[in-house]
């Protein structure tokens, strides 16, 4: 295996003319990076990535801090944040938090180690000035807690809106609303739309909210034991997940779906076209959200003009099986 020695030998030149070459550090005239170029071709050099790491204090790649890798929901963020950064030459590292901010502040304290060049944050366990204190480029993801760094995120206050209508205009009146954690920025803004726009219908004081936490099976328990003593007729899940849990709790109670109660979720993942009956949903243009998120922290790390700043993306209905019934408004 060929070494920058051999290849200054070959070149004619100092294997720090060589280095300066590789790292691009240093004024070496056009002649002179032809001839080392040519060698490192002619030998088929490799550099050494982790020196070129702690010299240059760059690595080509990005950490993706994310809270729960098995909700289906992050993968096809992952899978887009991982498609436009191999077009940019970086390397994705991926690291699955679990809602935990001790376990995502000893990530960020890792990648840092490392050299990352930046930052893709779908979590918000740490304070702002914890992640200001990192100095890297970062952009916030899915769920921001301000604009103190570049964000993009989907419109969860009018998607919920959206559902809960969508409920109420099939005939649901006694609609409820599973909602995800209470320190998740998108989980209070489905809320929020839930709550204003139960208000708006008149249908505030019949609100009935579960916590669901974002989870399948918590959702399940939790919507077995509250239909158990309440009757409702509609349930706008605060994401697909829960959608799921709430759907498999009502089957088990022996009621139907959507005769008995009409079912929505929020996301829009595949998993809502595999239940039985399919499940409607409001979609998040989950691969775009994430492609802007990178193409966003490329320009960051490599010091481009950034147009905007901040993102908020329409969401869209998508009415299946666990919402076709009609009613009288």
């Amino acid at each position: 295996m060929a070494t920058i020695r051999d290849v200054a030998k070959l070149a004619g030149v100092s294997v720090a003319t060589v280095s300066r070459v590789l790292n691009q550090n240093g004024y070496v005239n056009e002649e002179t990076e032809k001839r080392v170029r040519k060698a490192i071709e002619e030998l088929n050099y490799k550099p050494n990535e982790v020196a070129r790491t702690l010299f240059k204090k760059t690595s080509k790649t990005i950490g993706l801090i994310v809270p729960d890798i098995s909700n289906p929901f992050f993968p096809e963020l992952v899978r887009a944040i991982e498609d436009v950064m191999n077009i940019y030459d970086y390397t994705v590292i991926l690291c699955n938090s679990d809602e935990k901010s001790e376990k995502e502040k000893q990530y960020m304290d890792v990648l840092k180690q490392k050299y990352v060049d930046g930052m893709i944050l779908t979590t918000n366990q740490l304070a702002i000035e914890e992640v200001m204190e990192l100095d890297i480029p970062i952009v916030v993801l899915d769920r921001p807690s301000d604009h103190s760094f570049p964000s993009v995120i989907a419109d969860n206050y009018n998607g919920a809106r959206l559902a809960t209508r969508h409920l109420y205009d099939i005939g649901c009146r006694k609609i409820a609303h599973i909602q995800g954690p209470a320190h998740v920025v998108n989980a209070m803004q489905r809320f929020y739309g839930y709550r204003d726009e139960m208000k708006s219908l008149g249908l505030w004081e019949d609100a009935f909210v579960i916590q669901g936490n974002y989870q399948l099976k918590q959702a399940k328990e939790a919507v077995l034991q509250a239909l158990q003593n309440d009757h409702v007729d509609g349930i706008f899940a605060g994401n697909d997940a829960m959608a799921v849990g709430a759907l498999k709790a009502v089957q088990q109670l022996g009621l139907r779906v959507p005769e008995d109660v009409a079912i929505i979720g929020y996301d829009g993942i595949p998993l809502t076209e595999m239940t039985t009956p399919e499940l409607s949903t409001i979609s998040q243009p989950i691969y775009e959200m994430g492609a802007i998120a990178a193409r966003l922290l490329v320009k960051k790390i490599e010091g481009q003009l950034i147009e905007q700043l901040h993102y908020v993306l329409p969401v869209k209905l998508i009415e299946r099986e666990s919402t076709r019934r009609r009613g009288k408004a």
